[in-house]
């Protein structure tokens, strides 16, 4: 993000985000074989998250929190589809046990002029078994069409992608195995206006399909939790991470949401990535990246701006090794979806299908793990909060998914 907003910290054992100087936080068909579900390089990062989950303070619900996303992510439904030239209607599909060396059968079907098509419930998709289709005693071309995620986007290469992460936002509550909500020492704004982050359900709350990080304003000031010798303010407002949680390096990150409809300046909301602070310096921001793929102004009403931060020191802060768009078309108060598609080579930025931004730099910045947030922030100059800002103001989060 660029200079547009207000940051203090202070030190703490769990997350520190800041929104203004960046928002930081802290310290194939053809094949006779069909891999699904999350793969093998994310697998090894999710169980590292574990085991950093496990040493990161037990005492604080972290140790559970693990058990329970290994518990959620052992589960997946995929769809196979394929063809066979036997005449036999037979298919049998199997999975690979390693540790014995051969196929076991987990799910039978019958095909119908030489045309399958299987549900498997995979109960070991952490581990990204390896599932093939037989019919008969002839191997068939097969690929798994849907997984976590729901149906498998299309590569450019034309191979689908896999679902690592995905959250539907479904029930009443945060899934907390997931996400953490920013509670203490961040502030966004300016020095006049600005608004506390709170783990409270008055500004973080999952109902009726969707998250809801809502901006609101008291009529009594007070002092921000974490932050010593700060005025008090009578702003509160929501931010959730995947903190220590979730990180990935390249893939594809997709999420649909809707900010309050708004020309007023005085609110800013993004869905943004961070590096993962366990492989990354992230003290010596902005060499150490950002990658906000949508962030969005009421003083723009109709646009978003997705900002990359990959700084290279040098006397001219804001101005050097940055990329952003202006030309993102996005209606405030509609539903959006936004789409990173990153690699080591490129990053592609799309708004509700419209590629507006591409950055093909390579830079260093982006060759790492980075976690996921969503925020909704109070504005700054020039985007300050006025008297005729709406409040409440509520970001929503229809779904967030992750491929590789």
């Amino acid at each position: 993000m660029g200079n547009t907003g207000r940051f203090r910290r202070a030190g703490m054992a769990g997350v520190v985000v800041a929104l203004g100087v960046g928002l930081m936080l802290p310290a194939a068909a053809g094949d006779t074989v069909a891999t699904h579900g999350p793969r093998g390089a994310a697998a090894e990062a999710r169980a590292d998250n574990l085991r950093a989950l496990a040493d990161d303070g037990a005492a604080e619900g972290h140790a559970a929190s693990g058990k329970a996303l290994h518990r959620k992510f052992q589960r997946a439904k995929v769809v196979l589809k394929g063809t066979t030239k036997q005449r036999s209607t037979e298919v049998n599909v199997l999975r690979w046990r390693p540790k014995v060396q051969r196929w076991k059968l987990v799910e039978r079907t019958r095909s119908r002029k030489h045309a399958y098509r299987v549900k498997v419930t995979d109960r070991q998709a952490l581990a990204a078994q390896k599932l093939k289709v037989k019919p008969r005693n002839e191997p068939a071309a097969v690929v798994a069409m849907t997984d976590l995620c729901g149906d498998r986007p299309t590569k450019a290469n034309g191979t689908l992608w896999s679902c690592t992460f995905v959250d539907e936002f479904d029930g009443t509550e945060l899934d907390r195995s997931v996400w953490l909500p920013q509670a203490a020492g961040y502030t966004t704004g300016d020095s006049t206006n600005f608004a506390c982050y709170r783990d409270d359900p008055s500004n973080i709350e999952v109902s009726d399909g969707s998250l809801r990080l809502t901006l609101r304003e008291s009529t009594t000031a007070e002092p921000c939790v974490g932050l010593k010798g700060e005025p008090a303010t009578r702003f509160t407002s929501g931010s959730v991470s995947t903190y220590r949680m979730f990180s990935q390096q390249y893939g594809r990150f997709e999420a649909r949401t809707r900010n309050t409809a708004s020309s007023v300046k005085g609110l800013h909301e993004a869905f943004w990535l961070w590096p993962d602070d366990r492989y990354t310096d992230t003290t010596r921001w902005p060499l150490s990246g950002e990658i906000d793929i949508s962030e969005t102004y009421s003083q723009y009403p109709t646009s978003a701006i997705p900002y990359l931060h990959y700084l290279a020191w040098g006397p001219v802060l804001w101005g050097a090794n940055t990329n952003t768009a202006w030309t993102c078309v996005a209606h405030r108060g509609e539903w959006n979806t936004w789409t990173l598609e990153w690699s080591a080579s490129r990053i592609d930025i799309f708004v509700n299908g419209t590629r507006c931004l591409t950055n093909t730099s390579g830079n260093a910045a982006f060759r790492k793990k980075y976690i996921m947030a969503f925020t909704q922030g109070i504005g700054a100059a020039p985007n300050g909060w006025t008297t005729a800002t709406p409040m409440p103001a509520t970001y929503e989060v229809d779904w967030v998914r992750v491929w590789q």
